[in-house]
C-alpha cells in the first residue's frame, strides 16, 4: 500500500475538471502536495456541483472530464511523481431526475419484478407494495387535486416537467388512472418524513440509498472503481458515509478484496474518545478528530466561564440547557420528524412490541456516538438503553422487551437501528444544535464536542502520541467541503476566548442595531461575520438563512418566517453598509493579527503533526469560507502560482490580509514533509520553560520541530516571550521559513519567533 505524505482536495465540475485538475499538477508538486485528492469523479444528477448525487456507477462523469479526463490527470501526476485519492460514494445514488438513473427508472417500471428491487432498500409491504415518492405539492389551483396536474407526454407520466415510467401495459388516457396503476406513487413532499418506504441518505429525499452489502450490487456499482485502482490511474479512495452502510467493516473488507488493498479513508466522526474499529481496513478518518484538537488547543481555557454566562444571558429561559441535554432534544426532534419513517420502519420489524417507535427514538436520542458495529461498539448500545430508562422510566418495561432484539447482531431491527443513529446524530447535532450553542461558534464544528471548550499543552500532546502510535496515516485536516467554517474563520474567532467582555460590548452595541429577537442565533451570525470579514452580502445572506433555517428556532426550511428572515437580511445589510459596519470593521482591526497568528499556528500545526495532512483547494491562503456552497467556490490558481514564485525568489512576506505569509508555511512544511520523510517519524512534545511556556506548542518529529504561538493576545498583553526557552537538541538546525540557522540547545524563542509566530526547524 502507498501511503501519502499530504494530499490536497480538489472540487471537480463542470466549471473545473479533470483537464484542469491536471493542468494544475504542476503548481501542487512545487507546493509540496504529495496526492491530488479529488471529489466524486461518477457521473451525477445533471449540474451537480458536488458530485454526491451518482446516476451511473459506470462512467466518469461527462461533465467532470469523462474517462479521457481521468485518464489524463491520472497520467500526469504520476509524471509528476504524485499520487491519487479519490471520494466515492458506496451508500446511496441520485434519484432527484428519475430517467437519468437506469437502476431506479427500471425500479419504478417494474417494481418488485424490476432486477434492481433488490439493490434499494424498499419496504414493499409498507404502502401497498408501492414506491411512495414525495413529490406532490399543492394543486395549480383550488379546483384541482395535486394528482390532477399529472401529464402523459411521450408515453410518461409528467409532472411539471419531472418524468416517470409507464409499468408494460398501463398507458392510457386519465392520467390520474394511469397512476394509480404504477409501481410507485407519487405523494405529497410533506408525507416524507413519516410515511416514506425507502432508505435515503439522511433526509434527502432525492438521495436513495442502495444495498453494496448485497454481492452484485457491490460488484455493479463498484466496477469501474476497480478499474480506476487496477489500471493505475488512483491509487487511493476516500468512502463516503461508511455509517450509513449495514456493514462497514464487510464492505471495506469488500473493498480491499475487489481493489487489491489500496490505501482507504473513511468519512467517520469520532466521538470524545471514540476510536476507529481496528479491524475496519482503513487507514484512519478523513481528519475531523484533528481538526478539533488543533483548534482546542488555540482557545482560552480563561475565557469559558464569562462566555458561558452570555450564552445563559441570550437564552430567553431562566437557564439555557446543557450541551448534552440540548443534543439529546434536538436528536429527538429529528428522530420524531424528519426521520420518523426511519425510526417507524425500525419498529415494525418488531411488531409485538408496543411502544416501541417511542422507545427507538429515545435510544436514538440518547445514543453516545454516531453508531455501534454489532458486536463491536455494543457498550455504546448499553449506554444509550440506560439514558433512556432514566429520561423515560415510562418506557422502561418496552425497553426491556427492545433490549434482547436490538442486541442481537443478527435481527433485521438492529441492523437498521445502526445504519439510523448516525443519521440521527449528525442531523440533531452538526444541523441543528450546532445552530443554537453559540458560546464559541468555531467549536461548533463538524467533528467537535462544543462542551470541550479548550484542551491544555498536556492533552493536545498525549491526543497527538495515541494518533501516531494507533493510526499514523489517517488524514489530518482543517478546511473541507463540509465544513461549517473555514479554518481562519475559526482562528480568527479563537481570539474572542481572549477577550470575552470585549466581545459581550461588542456584541450587545451590534443587537441595539439590527435585533433578531434570537439571541443566541444573533451571536451565532456576529461572530461568523466578523470571523469571515470581509465577505460580500450575497455571501452572508446566504450564510444567515442556512443557518436559522439549520437552527430551526425562527425560521424553518419547510415553513419559512418571512418576517424574520427579512431581519435577518436587515442584519446582513447592518453589517455590509449600515450602522453595524463600523463596529465590525474595527473589532476586526483589532483582532485581525491574533487571528493570523492563530492561523499559521493551526496550519503549522496541521502540516507537521501526526497523520497525513490534507490541503482544502486555496486554503493555501486565508481559507475565510463559510458553510456549503460557500466553501466550494472557484479558487484563482494564478495568484497563488504567482505567490509562491516570488517566495521562490527568496521574498519573506509580511502577514497581512493576502496570505501570502500562510502560503509560505504551507509550501514549505508540505516540500519538508514530503522531500525528508525521515524527518517525521515519532512525536515527542519538547520541554518549554519560562513564564510564557504555556504560550507554546513545541513538538519534535524526528528531526523537524515544530515552534507555534498559542494564545497570542494574552502573550502581547504580558509583554512577550520574555525568558521563554525551548530545549532542542544540541545541532545545528534550520527554519524552513526564514533560512535562518539556530545551533540548538537552550534556544531563546523571542528569537526564533522574532518574523513569525511559527518556525517549523529542521535539522541540517
Amino acid at each position: 500500500m502507498s501511503i501519502p505524505y499530504s494530499t490536497y482536495r480538489l472540487q471537480i465540475r463542470a466549471g473545473f475538471d479533470l483537464y484542469d485538475a491536471a493542468a494544475l499538477a504542476d503548481y501542487l508538486r512545487e507546493l509540496g502536495a504529495d496526492w491530488i485528492y479529488l471529489s466524486p469523479l461518477l457521473e451525477a444528477s445533471a449540474g451537480s456541483d458536488h458530485g454526491y448525487d451518482v446516476v451511473d456507477h459506470s462512467r466518469v462523469d461527462p461533465s467532470r472530464g469523462g474517462a479521457d479526463g481521468l485518464a489524463a490527470l491520472g497520467a500526469t501526476a504520476h509524471e509528476h511523481g504524485m499520487g491519487v485519492l479519490v471520494d466515492i460514494v458506496p451508500n446511496h445514488v441520485g434519484v432527484a431526475v428519475p430517467h437519468e438513473n437506469s437502476w431506479w427508472w427500471d425500479l419504478l417500471t417494474y417494481g418488485r419484478r424490476s432486477r434492481y428491487a433488490e439493490a434499494f432498500d424498499v419496504d414493499w409491504d409498507f404502502g401497498r407494495g408501492r414506491i411512495r415518492i414525495p413529490i406532490l405539492g399543492d394543486a395549480s389551483s383550488e379546483a384541482r387535486t395535486p394528482l390532477e396536474d399529472l401529464r402523459i407526454i411521450d408515453g410518461e407520466l409528467d409532472y411539471f416537467g419531472t418524468r416517470f415510467p409507464l409499468a408494460p401495459g398501463t398507458a392510457g388516457d386519465d392520467p390520474v388512472a394511469v397512476h394509480e396503476r404504477q409501481h410507485y406513487e407519487l405523494v405529497d413532499w410533506r408525507r416524507a418524513d413519516s410515511e416514506l418506504n425507502y432508505r435515503r441518505f439522511f433526509a434527502v429525499n432525492s438521495l436513495a440509498a442502495i444495498r453494496v452489502e448485497i454481492p452484485w450490487v457491490f460488484e455493479e456499482s463498484h466496477a469501474e472503481i476497480v478499474r480506476w485502482l487496477r489500471e493505475g490511474l488512483v491509487d487511493g479512495l476516500r468512502v463516503d458515509h461508511p455509517d450509513g452502510l449495514l456493514d462497514p467493516g464487510a464492505y471495506l473488507d469488500d473493498l480491499a478484496r475487489a481493489a487489491g488493498s489500496p490505501y482507504v479513508l473513511v468519512e467517520k466522526i469520532l466521538e470524545g474518545d471514540e476510536q476507529l474499529p481496528p479491524h475496519w481496513q482503513a487507514a484512519g478518518t478523513t481528519g475531523y478528530d484533528a481538526l478539533s484538537d488543533i483548534d482546542r488547543v488555540l482557545v482560552d481555557p480563561r475565557g469559558r466561564v464569562r462566555l458561558d454566562r452570555l450564552e445563559a444571558a441570550l437564552h430567553d429561559e431562566p437557564a439555557p440547557p446543557s450541551w448534552h441535554d440540548l443534543i439529546h432534544d434536538t436528536r429527538r426532534g429529528i428522530a420524531d420528524g424528519i426521520l420518523r419513517s426511519e425510526i417507524l420502519r425500525i419498529a415494525r420489524l418488531v411488531p409485538g412490541i408496543e411502544r416501541a417507535d417511542d422507545a427507538i427514538a429515545e435510544l436514538a436520542a440518547c445514543f453516545p456516538v454516531y453508531r455501534s458495529y454489532l458486536p463491536y461498539g455494543l457498550e455504546h448500545l448499553d449506554a444509550a438503553f440506560i439514558e433512556a430508562d432514566v429520561r423515560r422510566p415510562d418506557l422502561r418495561e418496552t425497553l426491556g422487551e427492545l433490549a434482547a432484539v436490538l442486541r442481537d447482531p443478527s435481527h433485521p431491527a438492529a441492523q437498521r437501528l445502526q445504519q439510523t443513529t448516525g443519521m440521527v446524530m449528525a442531523k440533531g447535532v452538526e444541523d441543528t444544535a450546532f445552530y443554537r450553542y453559540s458560546r464559541l461558534a468555531s467549536l461548533t464544528e463538524v467533528g467537535g464536542d462544543p462542551a470541550e471548550f479548550s484542551i491544555d499543552l498536556d492533552e493536545f500532546h498525549s491526543r497527538q502520541e495515541r494518533r501516531q502510535a494507533v493510526f499514523p496515516a489517517s488524514l489530518t485536516t482543517l478546511t473541507t467541503h463540509d465544513t461549517k467554517r473555514g479554518e481562519d474563520v475559526r482562528a480568527r474567532i479563537d481570539v474572542l476566548s481572549e477577550m470575552p467582555g470585549r466581545w459581550r460590548e461588542t456584541l450587545d452595541s451590534l443587537r441595539e442595531i439590527a435585533p433578531l429577537g434570537d439571541g443566541p442565533l444573533e451571536n451565532l451570525l456576529w461572530e461568523s461575520i466578523v470571523g469571515a470579514w470581509p465577505a460580500s452580502r450575497d455571501r452572508l445572506l446566504d450564510y444567515a438563512v442556512k443557518a436559522s433555517r439549520e437552527a430551526g428556532v425562527s425560521t424553518t426550511w419547510t415553513a419559512p418566517n418571512e418576517e424574520f428572515e427579512a431581519k435577518l437580511a436587515a442584519l446582513v445589510d447592518a453589517a455590509v453598509d449600515g450602522d453595524a459596519r463600523p463596529i465590525v470593521e474595527g473589532l476586526v482591526r483589532e483582532i485581525s493579527a491574533p487571528g493570523w497568528s492563530n492561523s499559521l499556528s493551526a496550519k503549522l500545526i496541521q502540516l507537521t503533526a501526526p497523520g497525513v495532512p490534507d490541503v482544502y483547494q486555496g486554503s493555501e491562503f486565508w481559507e475565510t469560507s463559510l458553510v456549503d456552497p460557500d466553501n466550494r467556490r472557484p479558487v484563482d490558481f494564478d495568484l497563488r502560482r504567482a505567490a509562491l514564485a516570488d517566495l521562490d525568489a527568496g521574498a519573506l512576506p509580511p502577514i497581512d490580509e493576502n496570505g501570502h505569509a500562510k502560503l509560505l508555511v504551507t509550501s514549505r512544511a508540505l516540500r519538508l514533509r514530503r522531500d525528508r520523510p525521515e524527518l517525521f517519524t515519532r512525536y515527542a512534545p519538547l520541554a518549554v520553560v519560562g513564564d510564557r511556556a504555556e504560550h507554546l506548542v513545541a513538538f519534535d518529529r524526528g528531526g523537524a520541530v515544530t515552534l507555534a504561538t498559542r494564545l497570542p493576545v494574552g502573550l502581547n498583553a504580558a509583554g512577550g516571550w520574555g525568558d521563554t526557552t525551548v530545549l532542542l537538541p544540541q545541532r545545528e538546525m534550520v527554519d524552513v521559513l526564514t533560512g535562518e540557522v539556530h545551533l540548538g540547545g537552550e534556544l531563546a524563542v523571542a528569537s526564533v519567533l522574532e518574523r513569525y509566530p511559527v518556525a517549523l526547524l529542521a535539522v541540517t
